[in-house]
């Protein structure tokens, strides 16, 4: 019998389309290592980042995590935060390691700042407000300072700026490198986690220029593509290197597509007279304006919420009235068009679906290309505002050198790792598969 520490790799592919990933391995050889082993799942809803990397570091959904969007709403003051590990409410698998006597290495994870102590190290990703918050043991952060590791580039610069977008991916791949070679050597670790965003800035801001060849950026998107593809391969000859027992999965956390337009779901709800504001918005974030005779806000991306007397300050919306109200906004987002394209997928009830009192009473999904959004400052439902690729929940990269074939949604993927080291559930099928 092996006497050997069994040790587990997750790569964390954000933003990872399968379907491009088949279109592109012959120019990414690493990449194209993992193809084989590689299959199609689906995001938890809505299909944002910190929903789905809590889904999969928590093995549970929505739900029970509790994160519902990138934004928290104050029920009383109607200010928005964004949501972070602070709202998680159940233990992540890295508590379930620790308490096993396992020890965890987490290269940046997103949602998981501001960082807590756990059993082993922790780099955080997105959305970490500095390099502080997002370090556990507090000793890393000297040397992750010294070599120059930034949590994110500058996106915000970026969207205007494609050249200047680039390089801000070329440096945050190789601040990746950077805290990979400080994590991994010592090899005193039982799970590693190492996820590349990189993937996802890319798409959202230049998608016509991946998939086009033609396109002038194309070239250059190839470029950055071939060193994350480049990384890939260090991770993977990492791996390769292990001694057995060992497992590994790669996974990305919604899919993509290009960006038709956004449609602001406030704006067709004021439209529509669901949405009252009481003053004029000061920025898109304003929740604050939400006036007394609001029935239903959105919330991103396609969060409906009714403003219940019962839980907001402001809100008016009794029990009695609430199923005639959600009777309207359902055939109201329902009917919503562009250019005579239904907008809208689907439009779910938030709490059958989380099996959950404290969802959203309505989850919109939408057809592919049109990015859904929830702006309180917006003029017209539907526009461009600098992104040209959007999250999608189908098409998602999952894969596993084990062959596991159990994985339908994110959360799935986290239940493997907590089944490798013989902690997992019984039952992983709570909830809704869509």
């Amino acid at each position: 019998m092996s006497t050997a520490r069994p040790r587990f790799l997750v790569l964390g592919l954000d933003g990872l389309p399968l379907s491009l990933a088949r279109q592109f391995a012959p120019r990414l050889p690493n990449l194209a290592r993992i193809l084989p082993h590689a299959q199609a799942m689906e995001a938890e809803l809505p299909e944002l980042s910190p929903v789905n990397w809590t889904s999969f570091f928590t093995a549970k959904g929505p739900g029970e995590h509790g994160v519902h969007g990138f934004t928290v709403l104050d029920p009383q003051a109607y200010s928005l935060r964004i949501a972070n590990f602070a709202d998680v409410r159940v233990p992540t698998i890295f508590d379930r390691l620790g308490s096993a006597g396992l020890v965890s290495r987490v290269l940046n994870l997103p949602n998981m700042a501001p960082a807590k102590p756990l059993r082993g190290m922790l780099v955080a990703g997105f959305v970490a407000d500095n390099l502080a918050e997002a370090v556990f043991p507090p000793f890393l952060l000297g040397p992750l300072r010294a070599a120059g590791y930034r949590i994110e580039g500058d996106t915000t610069r970026g969207a205007a700026d494609p050249e200047y977008l680039l390089e801000q991916l070329w440096q945050s791949l190789a601040a990746r490198r950077t805290a990979l070679n400080l994590l991994w050597p010592d090899l005193a670790w039982d799970l590693f986690v190492c996820v590349l965003t990189e993937t996802d800035r890319l798409f959202h801001f230049l998608f016509p220029a991946v998939e086009d060849e033609g396109h002038p950026l194309h070239g250059a998107c190839l470029a950055l593509l071939i060193e994350w593809d480049r990384l890939l391969g260090e991770v993977l000859d990492r791996y390769d290197a292990l001694p057995e027992p060992k497992g590994f999965i790669a996974l990305a956390d919604h899919g993509f597509c290009a960006l038709e337009t956004e449609v602001d779901l406030n704006r067709a709800l004021a439209e529509a007279g669901f949405l009252r504001l009481g003053r004029a918005p000061r920025d898109e974030w304003d929740a604050g304006c939400i006036g007394p005779e609001t029935r239903a806000f959105a919330l991103d991306p396609g969060r409906i919420v009714l403003h219940r007397a019962d839980h907001y300050a402001r809100g008016r919306v009794r029990k009695t009235d609430e199923a005639a109200i959600l009777a309207d906004l359902r055939a109201l987002l329902e009917g919503l068009t562009w250019a005579g394209r239904p907008v809208m997928k689907q439009v779910l009830d938030g709490r059958e679906l989380y099996q959950s009192d404290f969802a959203p009473d309505l989850i919109c999904v939408p057809q592919h290309g049109f990015d859904l959004k929830a702006r309180f400052d917006r003029e017209a439902v539907f526009g461009h505002f600098g992104r040209f690729g959007m999250h999608i929940p189908d098409d998602v990269f999952f894969a596993s050198m084990q062959g596991d074939a159990n994985v339908a949604r994110v959360r799935d993927a986290g239940a493997l790792v907590l089944d490798y080291f013989g902690l997992g559930e019984t039952d992983r099928r709570g909830g809704l598969i869509l």
